[in-house]
């Protein structure tokens, strides 16, 4: 896969999430997708299991209307900065990507945190329309501690 529509689908991904368009969100996702946010220590374990997990893009779209209708947390953004994706591999129109990102979260009094860094590991491959989106993506997060909620994707 060329690499410049990596680059493109990892900038427009973040851009949907750091400006709040999170409806937008799941459509970068084929379905059915895999959407996990899991630690560089669990992943290393082979453990299974995420501080979110999501099979479908329906679970996906779920996520967001709890996020805007039932869910409640303190006010926040995001800002990602993702460095330039690897190939890992490709076989039968799937490409291995992996992709390091970090999170600034803001906070409605304007305090910034590093929020995450860690690495993207994903696999994408082109919808019918020939354009890429993710049949997997598994967020990998270097820290274990989470100091709240993590409502907003990743």
């Amino acid at each position: 896969m060329d690499l410049s529509r990596l680059v493109e689908l990892n900038a427009a991904y973040a851009r949907a999430i750091d400006n709040e368009r999170f409806e937008e969100w799941p459509d970068f996702f084929l379905d059915p997708c895999l959407y996990k946010v899991t630690t560089a220590d669990n992943l290393a374990q082979g453990l299974e299991a995420g501080v979110i997990y999501a099979d479908s893009r329906g679970m996906l779209q779920d996520r967001i209307s709890a996020l805007r209708q039932a869910n409640i947390y303190e006010r926040q953004r995001y800002r990602h900065i993702t460095g330039l994706p690897v190939v890992l591999g490709e076989a039968d129109g799937l490409a291995e990507v992996e992709t390091p990102f970090l999170v600034v979260r803001i906070m409605r009094d304007g305090r910034m945190d590093v929020f995450a860094t860690g690495c993207y590991r994903d696999k994408v491959r082109l919808d019918a329309g020939n354009t890429p989106r993710f049949a997997e993506r598994i967020v990998v997060c270097d820290g274990a501690r989470f100091d709240t909620l993590v409502a907003i994707p990743l």
